[in-house]
């Protein structure tokens, strides 16, 4: 439970800041002073412990106020600093002075060795606007936006109680308005930290810094705090945590045959959830909010906690419940391993130097182990003594368990409930089970909502939190809008199929981004070896931006594609199996899917300025073969993207054709598939005969054509001399082609993928009979 000190501790942390927008907006006052005057007389906040946090924030105004010695300013000031000197990093170029009309640079800039200069338009977060690309277009922030901008936080403010409840939605105004608002003007440091991600790690700190001090017993935050602030630096005051799910994958493509697809996006979804809920209940024994969550996503999160004994057990039972929760529901299909590592506030902006990247592998190591030895004797003993009285094999995952049509409880909840995790955008929590709602640790139960049915269970006594897809909603208990990559153009396998150009096949895809682990732990160090700017913030920023890439701009890709040889320009006909952290699981169409995946590819190219690439495998399918066989070929083909020399590939239907992907899209898309397009198309009266039989030459002869059939194959197509000379040129210039791919390797595999989509692309629906 969150006391009433630690909520106002929170909410004057979160908007400490709010003088900025102000500030910027045309008032002349220093921002402590417009977020105090702006909060007490617009957003009509009275409490005099909060207006504190928001005027004394800064030292030369907190050493001339009287205030009692325990006054939650001294917290916030202290978490600012540690949050600033996280954040700010004077820039290789920099020069003097401030500028109000700076705009929020981007984390890419500086990322794997680039020196980027790349920043973010003016705008507020809304994936209605489009993708905010970084670009190097001239932008000037202005003094009506940040006045659009303090009016809308305002409108939201006034909607808000500002009590535990309410701190999450909290949270959601702030992200929505300041994303796209730079922390820091100044002009000669680094301004790629944003007034929302710097708020909110002020908050974090802030937390986490009360618990420990209370914890030993300290009141005194003046003299800790704010006289010898700079000893306190070295305090081991936090626990940077991660959790990790083991077993995803298995789990996932654990379906039936009936309602495949959507069987599978359910899964997905489920777990997806799973990992949001298991983090609040943490957050919520905890008595921390969700200010405290660095990143979540693919089964993964990090946490910034206290360093306390309490926090200490808490986790360590919590791990224990956990895994306890998911033996008895999925046997061992599922485990969850954690691990921690202390800090001190030095540690979080790197000092000393490679301090802030040996956390990482701290926690990693500690995870590792405790995945190499997963249970101990008495959960062992316990899972083989069971008794299965009445219990049968489900139908679908195997487990023994009591059964309802074949199927164990939760298979069966997930049946009912795939159609409205595809459609609804409310998911209640509830603390009793409730019809065809599924389980969640902690006795906690997950049911599909509309608006109207949300509204009326939050009056239930039963309703505990709510999540929103996609979309901001300021009720009672919500916890967040969760960004979800849930992008659909069709719910069976077959219709997806059915809406395929040429051959009737879906496509498989799955992806991630190239060593990303790496990035995160050293990806912000420059090539000389200088890591200042490897610190928590920015890995917080980093993590959040291919946050909003992968759950939520991934939808605009989608609905946005480019024309391409596979598809024209407009909706992708695919679905998001999911998407998160830096996976990618598509079905669809297979040739939307291979220009999906190529859309995907291109934008994030863009959004990262380069810095960062994606490789994966794609496989064609009929719409009725096995899932899992699929999904384990697909795997494959993405482990051998993953060999390619330099990573950055896309393999398509076997692991022979792997290719770096400026390969495959101008060697095998636009020239040879380009090649055969401007033939075939033009002089179809050989059909697609003459390919098979030129691609059967192909992939038989290795290393050692048969070039004698080769040429005689050639040589049966060629014009009569009495036919017109356009066709004759064209002959010639395919043909010479053809012949000069023919002889060396690497453009012969070239060859043998681009007739593979060209034939595939024009196959007749009847020669498929």
């Amino acid at each position: 439970m969150i006391t009433d000190d630690q909520i106002k501790l929170m909410i004057g942390s979160l908007l400490h800041d709010i003088g900025k927008v102000v500030y910027r907006s045309g008032d002349g006052r220093n921002h402590s002073q417009s977020g105090y005057e702006y909060l007490k007389n617009e957003a009509h906040i009275s409490d005099d412990e909060i207006l504190n946090c928001v005027r004394y924030h800064h030292g030369m105004y907190l050493k001339n106020a009287s205030l009692a010695e325990d006054d939650k300013a001294y917290v916030v000031y202290y978490a600012d600093n540690v949050a600033a000197f996280s954040d700010r990093r004077e820039a290789e170029a920099g020069e003097g002075g401030f500028d109000k009309a700076m705009p929020l640079e981007s984390v890419f800039n500086i990322l794997n060795g680039n020196h980027g200069q790349s920043h973010y338009a003016m705008q507020v977060l809304n994936p209605k606007n489009g993708i905010n690309y970084p670009t190097e277009d001239e932008i000037s922030m202005d003094e009506h936006f940040y006045q659009s901008v303090i009016q809308n936080i305002t409108d939201n403010l006034k909607g808000i109680t500002l009590d535990e409840e309410y701190i999450n939605s909290l949270l959601a105004v702030l992200e929505a308005n300041l994303t796209y608002i730079p922390s820091s003007t100044s002009k000669k440091e680094l301004a790629d930290i944003s007034l929302y991600d710097h708020m909110k790690m002020t908050a974090a700190v802030a937390s986490c810094v009360m618990q420990f001090l209370t914890a030993k017993g300290e009141k005194n935050y003046k003299q800790s705090l704010f006289i010898n602030a700079e000893k306190s630096y070295d305090e081991e005051m936090f626990l940077l945590y991660s959790m990790d799910i083991s077993g995803i994958q298995s789990f996932i493509y654990t379906i039936g045959e009936k309602g495949a697809l959507k069987g599978l996006r359910a899964r997905s979804f489920y777990l997806e959830i799973m990992m949001e809920h298991i983090v609040d209940e943490l957050l919520e024994k905890l008595s921390l909010s969700r200010a405290n969550l660095i990143y979540t996503g693919g089964g993964h999160c990090y946490l910034l906690l206290a360093n306390t004994d309490d926090t200490r057990d808490i986790l360590e039972h919590y791990e224990k419940s956990l895994n306890h929760w998911m033996m008895e529901h999925f046997d061992t299909a599922l485990y969850v391993a954690c691990g921690y590592a202390k800090a001190n506030a030095n540690a979080l902006r790197n000092m000393p130097k490679g301090s802030y990247s040996d956390l990482y592998l701290t926690i990693s190591k500690m995870i590792s182990e405790k995945k190499s030895n997963r249970y101990n004797a008495d959960m062992i003993r316990n899972l083989n003594s069971r008794k299965h009285e009445g219990e049968r094999e489900c139908k679908v995952c195997r487990r023994i368990a009591r059964l309802t049509d074949d199927k164990c409880q939760v298979c069966l909840a997930l049946e009912k409930m795939s159609g409205s995790i595809l459609y609804e955008n409310y998911f209640t929590v509830m603390s009793e089970p409730d019809k065809d709602a599924l389980p969640l640790p902690e006795n906690r139960y997950l049911a599909a909502d509309t608006k109207e049915s949300l509204l009326k269970r939050m009056e239930s006594e039963n309703y505990v939190r709510c999540y929103t897809k996609n979309e901001i909603y300021t009720g009672k208990h919500v916890t967040t809008k969760l960004w979800v990559g849930d992008y659909t153009t069709g719910d069976t396998f077959e219709k997806l199929a059915e809406q395929a150009k040429g051959v009737e096949r879906i496509g498989i895809l799955r992806a991630d981004v190239d060593n990303l682990g790496t990035t995160f732990v050293y990806g912000l160090q420059r090539p000389d070896g200088d890591d200042k700017y490897v610190t928590l913030s920015r890995t917080s920023t980093l993590s959040r931006q291919l946050s909003l890439f992968f759950k939520c701009y991934i939808n605009e890709i989608l609905r946005k594609g480019t024309a391409d040889n596979f598809g024209g320009s407009g909706e992708r006909k695919a679905v998001i199996v999911y998407s998160g952290g830096d996976d990618v699981f598509l079905a669809g169409a297979w040739n939307d899917v291979i220009a999906a995946f190529m859309d995907i590819r291109n934008a994030l190219e863009k959004f990262t300025q380069g810095t960062l690439t994606i490789s994966g495998g794609v496989g064609i399918y009929d719409a009725k073969y096995p899932l899992n066989v699929m999904a384990k070929e697909v795997e494959r083909l993405e482990d051998r993207s993953k060999h390619v020399e330099g990573k950055n590939a896309v393999t398509l239907f076997d692991e022979t054709y792997a290719y770096p992907w400026n390969v495959f899209i101008q060697n095998v898309v636009t020239e040879k598939i380009g090649v055969l397009k401007n033939y075939f198309d033009q002089n179809d009266e050989h059909g697609m005969g003459f390919l098979y039989h030129l691609m059967e030459l192909l992939r038989e002869s290795g290393n050692n054509i048969n070039f004698a059939r080769y040429v005689y194959l050639l040589s049966r197509m060629e014009p009569q001399e009495h036919e017109n000379k356009e066709k004759r040129a064209a002959y010639r210039s395919f043909s010479k082609k053809m012949y000069e791919w023919s002889g060396k390797e690497q453009d012969r595999k070239e060859l043998i993928m681009a007739i593979y989509l060209y034939v595939y692309l024009n196959r007749k629906r009847e020669e498929q009979d």
